[in-house]
């Protein structure tokens, strides 16, 4: 199961994602909650190939991918932990 969930990570709700372009339910929800986690992080940190754009600038970017790469639930979750202060990097 673990496994799966990491190789799905990648994987966009419209299909773009990869490495097998799955789309909607066919992307466990675990899975979901992973990816957008991991996008969060990864745009929110510095990288040596380009600056990070901070935890506002991602979350602005998740936001703007709702229901077309993210799960409109599990970025409208992310968002309120975010907004109430839950949660910090």
């Amino acid at each position: 199961m673990l496994s799966s969930l990491v190789l799905q990570h990648r994987e966009r709700l419209n299909g773009s994602g990869y490495p097998n372009k799955l789309k909607d339910n066919e992307i466990r929800i675990e899975a979901r909650i992973l990816g957008v986690a991991d996008t969060i992080e990864s745009m929110a940190s510095h990288r040596p190939y380009r600056p990070a754009i901070g935890i506002k600038g991602a979350l602005k970017e998740i936001e703007a991918g709702r229901g077309i790469y993210y799960d409109e639930g599990v970025v409208d979750a992310c968002l309120r932990v975010f907004k109430d202060d839950r949660f910090s990097f």
